[in-house]
């Protein structure tokens, strides 16, 4: 007799709904309660009900397509970008003071720009193998300096045409029926995607390569299509609700699809899907963007509230609202992002609720299913080539050996492309010393950045993080009137909380760190908004502003004569933080290359695995650069504030990706292993330069002057990432140098054969 095995679960064709989203309505009807308790003028009416599931509408299209990534074991981060580019290229394509064509060819460009964007996606991480986190994050930075750019930061609105159109912007509208017909459009999407992956081979075999995919390539199942097809999938969902948004609002704003991205991620989470991939439901999803929005919506309408008003020394009653600050709902919803995550290998893998259930009725608790052990870590750590090069004694040779030789080659060209364009400015000391003040907040992130790289991780927060800490120094300062001193360390303290977090999931409870890092993201700017509420700081004693000043001020605040020759030119442009920062970095940098720390921190980055072997605590190691990471953000956050004098909600924006653009252009490897000081510093100097060169005021021949906008330079600053990740990948797996050398002796290069399904 022959024994049928029973098929491994991610073989089984989903089902549409589960336990999990009858846990989901549950919650959201108490919450619904809820909101009527506090606000019953609003969610005690059927109009809230309508409120809710047409705001959820997009969230909900968006999350349809999200849940074949998610499953897939991957991530969009780019959707939100995605919504936004396709609002503004349709409103280019159609708005009458721009290219001025129909409906139709503006929704052909659109579903074209959307196809692209999901195929550029699915190629990075597929056949390029750019992690999932940093291609899609790349292209959200360039979709939101594409959107800024083309719209110039201003909204483009075109409701007389529109009335021309009725067909189509009639899906933003409500119906004879009394309900939003993107509602309609939602619901279709979802019974279309929930019907797919549940019941049809495309479900099948995204289930099979999320859950095991090395399997899913011995099945037969072409998991790289897959793949693909997913991101197609995510990017057209992201697509039709970019066309939704316009529909309803007839224009679009600069700001169309900011922070969509993290409810729609959020949504499928709380969905029921793991992301780890090999399970999810659509109708989870729906589910979830509906308690997300409800959560939003509860969060954002506040309290009704009565206030007593003195007028002319009669008091008189006001009704108003209560609601909570600005930078609020992105901190809860960031908060939720992690504990959803968190909910799949907790609650459900250890079948929690079930096992509680069995107690409260004195029965046996049901045994945890054995989902396997963790496989043997291969070597991350491969070298480019450069070892038989580093053994000549050739000096030149030796340097082009260095990982890091090419981050200092740009730093010296892009330096004498900045001379030979404006000579008259860019040789001056002081001009010199001023792009070197723009540099140093940039080169304090890529310090503590290149230890968590090394180690095999990623911190997506470090500006958020710095935002953070200004707002927790310029707090003190302004508002609690502390010393200069206190609120210095009420910012590190700050900075420090939140890498501690980011530690605490990343290496406690065992979550990718892109993830962790992803919610203390928005958890931290949120926050950094939250405690000034909103709003612009300013107005401290000029003792907190030293640190952000030049040596020669600090001289003169303390009565000291300045110091003649070149040592006081030095003094007059030299700031205190570009010393700060190289005591900072020169301590770092021996650390990493010198100590025993350094070798722990390589080691745990090149094979972890190992590394335990070995006798190496790498979740101290993963802690201890976390930590860092964070301490440098804050320092960096610190600075800011004292020398702009103010603190701005929006500090740091953008930063994580120069950060991380510094780091691997500065020869680390978003894989782990690599990573030296002197090259994180040059690829920030990198960076920095390209930025200044970019917005150098250029007078031409004619007399004309040519400045690029800054929305325009995040773009090339997103490529420049995705270049420097690229070019990684290549150094690690082709090893040209290594091919070189065997040219130039005439050996057979050592190049390890790659495993046909690696």
């Amino acid at each position: 007799m022959t024994d049928v095995l029973p098929r491994p679960a991610w073989r089984r064709p989903g089902e549409l709904v589960g336990a999990w989203e009858a846990g989901l309505l549950a919650m959201m009807a108490l919450l619904f309660v809820a909101g009527a308790v506090l606000n019953p003028a609003f969610f005690g009416t059927t109009d809230a009900l309508h409120a809710l599931f047409r705001d959820s509408a997009r969230v909900a299209v968006m999350a349809v397509g999200m849940t074949f990534v998610i499953a897939n074991k991957d991530l969009d981060l780019s959707v939100g970008s995605t919504l936004g580019l396709v609002a503004v290229v349709f409103s280019i394509v159609f708005d009458p003071n721009r290219m001025d064509m129909g409906v139709v060819p503006a929704i052909a460009v659109c579903v074209v720009l959307g196809t692209l964007i999901g195929v550029i996606n699915g190629v990075l991480v597929t056949y390029l193998r750019v992690p999932a986190f940093i291609a899609t994050l790349t292209m959200l930075f360039i979709g939101r300096g594409l959107v800024l750019g083309l719209t110039s930061g201003r909204s483009v609105l075109y409701p007389i045409k529109a009335r021309d159109y009725e067909a189509f912007f009639q899906l933003g509208e409500t119906n004879g029926w009394g309900f939003n017909n993107q509602i309609a459009i939602a619901l279709i999407c979802v019974a279309v995607g929930a019907v797919v992956l549940g019941k049809t081979r495309w479900g099948y075999e995204t289930m099979a390569t999320g859950g095991n995919e090395q399997a899913a390539k011995y099945a037969g199942i072409p998991t790289t299509l897959v793949r693909i097809r997913a991101y197609v999938l995510s990017s057209l969902c992201a697509t039709l609700a970019g066309l939704m948004t316009v529909a309803q609002d007839k224009g679009v704003t600069s700001q169309a699809g900011l922070l969509t991205e993290l409810m729609v991620i959020a949504a499928v989470i709380v969905g029921g899907a793991s992301i780890l991939g090999g399970r999810g439901r659509v109708i989870g999803s729906f589910l979830g963007a509906l308690l997300i929005v409800l959560i939003n919506k509860v969060l954002r309408e506040g309290v009704p509230i009565t206030r007593i008003v003195e007028i002319g020394g009669q008091k008189i009653e006001v009704n108003a609202v209560s609601t909570l600050p600005a930078g609020a709902v992105p901190a809860f919803i960031g908060t939720l992002l992690i504990v959803a995550v968190l909910i799949e290998p907790y609650v459900i893998r250890r079948r929690l609720l079930a096992r509680l259930w069995a107690r409260l009725r004195n029965r046996p608790p049901p045994p945890i299913p054995d989902v396997g052990g963790i496989a043997l870590v291969g070597a991350q750590t491969r070298t480019s080539g450069g070892g038989e090069l580093s053994l000549s004694t050739n000096p030149l040779v030796r340097f082009l050996a260095r990982r890091d030789a090419l981050a200092i080659l740009l730093t010296v060209t892009l330096w004498l492309i900045g001379l030979a364009l404006r000579p008259d400015y860019w040789w001056h000391l002081s001009n010199s010393f001023a792009i070197l003040l723009n540099y140093t907040e940039l080169a304090l992130l890529t310090v503590g950045l290149t230890y968590v790289i090394a180690c095999g991780d990623i911190d997506l927060s470090v500006g958020a993080v710095l935002a953070l800490a200004g707002s927790a120094a310029a707090y003190g300062l302004k508002v609690l009137g502390l010393d200069p001193a206190s609120a210095m360390a009420l910012g590190l303290f700050a900075g420090l909380l939140a890498a501690s977090v980011n530690a605490l999931v990343t290496v406690g409870f065992g979550l990718p760190s892109f993830i962790a890092t992803l919610g203390m993201f928005y958890i931290a700017r949120g926050v950094a908004a939250w405690i000034v509420s909103g709003q612009q700081l300013t107005g401290w004693s000029e003792g907190f502003n030293l640190i952000g000043r030049k040596v020669g001020d600090i001289l003169d605040y303390g009565g000291i004569a300045p110091p003649g020759g070149w040592f006081g030119a030095l003094a007059d442009v030299v700031s205190v933080q570009t010393v700060w920062l190289l005591v900072v970095a020169g301590i770092a940098g021996i650390v990493l290359a010198r100590t025993t720390i350094g070798q722990a921190v390589y080691a745990t980055g090149g094979n972890r695995r190992a590394a335990d072997y070995a006798g190496i605590n790498t979740n101290r190691v993963r802690i201890m650069a976390l930590l860092l990471c964070g301490f440098c953000a804050a320092m960096a956050g610190v600075i800011n504030v004292a020398y702009f004098r103010s603190f701005n909600p929006v500090a740091g924006q953008f930063r994580e990706l120069d950060a991380i653009a510094a780091v691997i252009i500065g020869g680390g490897s978003i894989f782990g292993g690599y990573g030296t000081m002197l090259g994180s510093l040059a690829g920030a100097a990198v960076i920095t330069l390209v930025r200044a060169i970019l917005q150098l005021n250029i007078v031409t021949a004619s007399g004309e002057s040519i400045v690029l906008p800054q929305h325009w330079v995040n773009v090339i600053i997103g490529l420049i990432l995705i270049f420097s990740v690229l070019t990684d990948i290549w150094l690690r797996q082709s090893r040209p140098l290594a091919r070189l050398v065997a040219a130039l002796t005439g050996r057979k290069p050592d190049i390890p054969r790659r495993h046909p399904h690696a």
